[in-house]
């Protein structure tokens, strides 16, 4: 593979690892609003603070393993089931806060279904991701990893 390549397999993994250490962190530090948001989606509430910091962890090990570029194909695979999960579960039905006025909530709404897609969208990045490998700046080459694509 070409330096070029690999130096662009390099800014994706940066790209595609800054949204999970940064929403990792976030539920390890306040994990509140994404255990109100477990809870909503049906599940045991008195499970849910303990599944936020589970995301939590998840999220950040994840991410931080994306940009080192450690066990990548692994972690492609887990992010991108982690980002169809989420789609569905979380963003894939109309918000309907009774308080608000119709517009709010159709607003709320659309906001949602980005959230959907953009999972999906993460969702294919992590399978070609997982697919072509950690490319050769990473922890995966340093160990000898076999490349994907040769």
């Amino acid at each position: 593979m070409s330096s070029t390549n690999n130096a662009l397999i390099l800014v994706a993994r940066i790209f595609l690892s800054a949204m999970f250490i940064m929403a990792g962190f976030g539920k390890l530090v306040d994990p509140a609003g994404t255990a109100g948001m477990i809870a909503n989606a049906g599940f045991p509430q008195t499970l849910a603070p303990a599944l936020a910091y589970l995301a939590g962890a998840f999220e950040l090990v994840a991410g931080l393993a994306v940009l080192v570029g450690f066990q990548v194909k692994i972690v492609g695979w887990a992010l991108a089931a982690f980002c169809l999960f989420t789609a569905f579960v979380f963003h894939g039905s109309p918000i309907n806060v009774p308080a608000f006025p119709e517009g709010a909530n159709k607003l709320l709404s659309t906001f949602n279904q980005i959230m959907m897609m953009k999972n999906i969208t993460l969702a294919g990045a992590y399978l070609l991701l997982a697919t072509v490998g950690a490319g050769a700046y990473s922890l995966d080459a340093r160990r000898g990893a076999k490349p994907a694509l040769a």
